[in-house]
């Protein structure tokens, strides 16, 4: 009889080892995702998570400024094609030139 419950205890034993080291195992996968996660996103500055901040003011100049440049390419060049070339160049260099004047300050 004791044999019976010795034996009936290894079992649950090593089937209590194996259910730990599958969960060790996950554990361990979890936390080298994370960390690898971790690694990869940039860290978060202030509160709402945003690298960096613009003013109103700033974020309404980067709006109206190119906008005004378009709209006097429109009225004051004649030639279409022209227009449609400066156009295309004002939109491509705008984010480059908010960078270059505003920075990209934290």
């Amino acid at each position: 009889m004791s044999k019976e419950r010795a034996r009936r205890r290894a079992e649950r034993l090593a089937v209590l080892e194996r259910e730990k080291a599958v969960r060790a195992r996950r554990v361990a996968r979890r936390q080298r995702r994370r960390a690898v996660l971790r690694k990869l996103t940039p860290p978060r500055i202030g509160s709402d998570g945003r690298l960096y901040h613009r003013s109103r003011r700033q974020r309404a100049g980067i709006l109206i400024v190119p906008l005004l440049a378009i709209a006097a390419v429109w009225l004051f060049i004649p030639e279409t094609a022209l227009r449609i070339l400066l156009t295309v160049l004002l939109v491509l260099a705008a984010p480059a030139l908010v960078v270059v004047v505003l920075g990209r300050r934290p």
